[in-house]
């Protein structure tokens, strides 16, 4: 299994920032939490779309002029979003900008204007709440969650509605790792929001639960398991020691059945507790043979607390 190390190349604090902005609550926890995140000097680009009327009306409503009026009803709405946001963000220390996508005038849906807007603009970090949009950006459910990790060449930070207004910069952070080299990409990266008041904290789960799928039985698979731990959080630990602040390992076991190396991450990050939890999506297990996107898909879907997802440098 191939790891990452500490001299891989450095990384750098999200300098451009775009964030999905809408009237729900789930989007103003996620601007009230990100100004504590951007860096001074950083810019913001708050982004509402606005989806054609057609997504809300009756067929038997497409009467021009109610189409027209429900349209004008929207984007004032979207427009009333983005002065919210900045008003909320409040930050003069970074310059802030304003866009109204029209889905109307454009086509395409919520998440072709978010990664179209993402890599026009050249944003290294997207901010979504992760109940945005009442309904059309839903990140349960799998048609709008696998296209933003699969595609967004950035990283991601979803914040859930119901995480506790902030009132500074994530002081506990937990890192669930692979041992892959992205999984160490992802724990540079978030190291970098670390100050000596800082608690980082890395976690490998080894995955016990038996299922019907596994074709070799789990008891000859947990030494090679034990074994990939070690090896990842050597790593993870070599990396933290670099870092200000306390720090800490641990390796983790599902329960043997009815569990998952997901659920058992957001146990962890709930028990310790953790305000920021931070993961690479594309990573491989040497062992098991999971694609740490799934997981992270999986823990986006549970997870109550923000959730900074890192893809690798040709993602």
């Amino acid at each position: 299994m191939s790891t990452d190390t500490p001299n891989s190349a450095p990384l750098s604090l999200p300098q451009r920032v775009l964030v999905a902005v809408d009237a729900s609550k789930a989007s103003q926890r996620a601007i009230d939490y990100l100004k504590y995140v951007v860096p001074a000097g950083a810019a913001v680009r708050f982004v509402s779309v606005v989806d054609t009327p057609r997504a809300y009306m009756l067929p038997h409503t497409f009467a021009p002029s109610e189409f027209a009026a429900a349209h004008t009803e929207l984007v004032n709405d979207a427009s009333n979003a983005l002065g919210g946001a900045t008003l909320t963000f409040g930050r003069v220390d970074v310059t802030v900008e304003t866009a109204i996508v029209d889905l109307a005038k454009k086509g395409g849906d919520v998440v072709d204007a978010l990664l179209d807007e993402t890599r026009d603009w050249h944003a290294d970090l997207l901010v979504v709440g992760s109940r945005q949009y009442q309904g059309l950006l839903r990140w349960v459910e799998g048609s709008v969650s696998e296209p933003l990790l699969a595609r967004t060449d950035c990283a991601i930070l979803f914040v859930p509605p119901g995480v506790e207004s902030a009132t500074h910069a994530p002081k506990r952070v937990l890192f669930a790792t692979d041992g892959s080299p992205i999984a160490a990409r992802a724990l540079r990266y978030g190291a970098q929001f670390a100050t000596p008041d800082t608690h980082l904290r890395a976690i490998y789960v080894i995955d016990r639960a038996v299922r019907l799928t596994d074709f070799v039985p789990i008891h000859m698979l947990e030494d090679a398991f034990v074994e990939e731990s070690e090896r990842a959080l050597a790593v993870a630990r070599q990396l933290l020691d670099e870092v200000p602040g306390q720090s800490s390992t641990a390796a983790l076991s599902t329960d043997l059945t009815s569990d998952d190396v997901a659920h058992t991450i957001v146990r962890e990050a709930e028990r310790w507790p953790a305000d920021l939890l931070v993961m690479g999506t594309h990573g491989r297990r040497g062992v098991s043979r999971w694609l740490l996107g799934s997981i992270a898909q999986r823990v986006a879907r549970l997870t109550p607390i923000p959730l900074l997802l890192v893809h690798g440098p040709n993602a």
